[in-house]
């Protein structure tokens, strides 16, 4: 008599040998943002085909189950893919955001990805996209809806887009106890509210959790009933200094020279925090916290100064358990009870931070190569991968900028994100692809700055001559704290 284990084995190879075989060049597992760039620009610099399996119905990865409140938090001209504009061009006239470039809604943002893939993608006829379909490795996957299972052999690489593990609040499991009773759910669900509780308690310190007071803030909840646990505090960056367009040059680009100016005249890792502070390049949001995290979290300084209205923050360490009458936290509790709503805001956006080569033998694994942007390093990365002949060079052109977690992380990726750009500015084919890439940003400002221009040039001379010190100084610090 067969065995279960044997009955089982056997039905997978029977599976595998049923499964619909297809050949391709590039197999792309995701069609995330991520994704999506990547095969954006592999579909317009080669010729070559591609096959997409995504979990999800369609494009848009984590946007497909993003809260609905949800905005990007840089402007929407650094978002997307290369070939197609999301932002419409304007500047945001109510709201926190006002005089700042508009940020693209999740909906926006979900039905770009849409129109991506059936109006530019599948018409080339060189994409073949599967959907709702579970991807086991080694190029077999497996339809959810109808069990049909595929074997796909790419003739180059298959390209990770899964990687870095985007998490979302409302498929996050939290790590701390929950008493049966608590009111508890993700922030997605704080639209549906309908019954008005004793008070909101916010899980979470990070950008989910600004958002989440931003959102009840905005709809007129006191902020006297809004408790928030914040286990680290967070340098945050200041919305200005990202804005793309010619009216902001002296915020974003004097940002960055200020930048190389803070940390090349710093004397200490802490005096060179209180520069970039002084000079504007982060924000805190309580000025007699020393802030341990930082996630590039973006804010702008309207945003800032509603947070500071919340001032029930709790700062006891994570927490660890939500009673019927009391919060245990690392280090105390608080009392609570169950007419109080608690939001989960504990889930990190991105839940893998090891970094490993992104160009191996026959699988490239997108990772940033430029500091907090992801789709702009995918984009990058599937040039790289159309225009260099091995994956000796191309892994020396992009070196990973790691992910931040916490506040000295911030001086690894500013390294790291230097020596890029050191090595790409030596490259006149690399100085043209980014100067013509919509994803860059900054590359036409610089380019665009005219001779009678005299503060711009002025701005251009402090970044220059600092940059150099700066990374020495940056090189010094992570001897030292290594």
């Amino acid at each position: 008599m067969q065995s279960v284990q044997g009955a089982k084995t056997s039905a997978i190879q029977s599976a595998n040998e049923n499964a619909t075989e297809l050949e391709t060049d590039y197999l792309i597992v995701g069609s995330g943002a991520v994704g999506m760039a990547f095969a954006d620009t592999l579909l317009t610099e080669t010729d070559a085909n591609i096959i997409m399996v995504d979990k999800h119905h369609k494009p848009g990865g984590h946007w497909n189950v993003a809260y609905p409140f949800v905005t990007l938090h840089q402007p929407s001209a650094f978002y997307g893919v290369s070939s197609r504009e999301l932002s419409k061009g304007y500047k945001d006239q109510v709201g926190w955001n006002k005089g700042l470039n508009e940020l693209a809604t999740g909906a926006e943002v979900s039905a770009y990805f849409d129109d991506v893939m059936r109006e530019q993608f599948l018409p080339t006829g060189r994409v073949q996209y599967f959907p709702m379909c579970d991807y086991q490795g080694n190029g077999e996957f497996e339809n959810t809806l109808t069990g049909q299972r595929y074997k796909a052999r790419p003739n180059k690489k298959t390209v990770d887009c899964t990687y870095l593990k985007t998490t979302v609040p409302s498929t996050h499991t939290p790590n701390f106890d929950l008493a049966s009773g608590v009111q508890f759910m993700p922030l997605n669900d704080l639209p549906k509210v309908t019954s008005a509780p004793s008070a909101y308690v916010i899980v979470g310190g990070g950008k989910t959790g600004i958002d989440a007071v931003l959102f009840l803030l905005e709809k007129h909840v006191d902020p006297d009933r809004i408790t928030w646990i914040m286990p680290r505090d967070a340098w945050l960056l200041d919305r200005e200094n990202t804005q793309p367009t010619e009216e902001f040059f002296g915020s974003s680009i004097g940002a960055q020279a200020s930048q190389m100016e803070a940390i090349a005249e710093s004397t200490s890792i802490n005096d060179m925090f209180e520069r970039l502070e002084r000079a504007g390049v982060f924000m805190r949001l309580d000025t007699n916290v020393w802030p341990k995290m930082f996630h590039g979290a973006t804010v702008s300084k309207m945003e800032l100064e509603q947070l500071r209205r919340v001032k029930n923050v709790v700062r006891m360490g994570r927490v660890t358990s939500i009673e019927l009458d009391k919060i245990v936290l690392q280090e105390g509790e608080i009392p609570t009870s169950t007419r109080h709503i608690h939001v989960d805001c504990s889930a990190s956006a991105i839940s893998n931070l090891t970094m490993k080569p992104i160009f191996e033998d026959g699988l490239i694994t997108p990772q940033t190569v430029r500091s907090y942007q992801p789709v702009f390093s995918a984009a990058f990365i599937a040039h790289v991968e159309a225009s260099y002949p091995n994956d000796q060079i191309k892994n020396k052109i992009c070196n990973v900028v790691p992910l931040p977690n916490t506040d000295l992380d911030w001086l690894r990726l500013t390294a790291a994100f230097m020596l890029n750009q050191h090595i790409w500015g030596q490259d006149p084919e690399l100085r043209e692809w980014l100067l013509n890439n919509r994803l860059d940003g900054f590359s036409q400002l610089v380019r665009n700055v005219k001779e009678d221009e005299i503060e711009k040039r002025m701005i251009l001379k402090r970044l220059k001559e600092n940059a150099q010190p700066a990374m020495a100084k940056l090189q010094a610090y992570l001897a030292e704290i290594s």
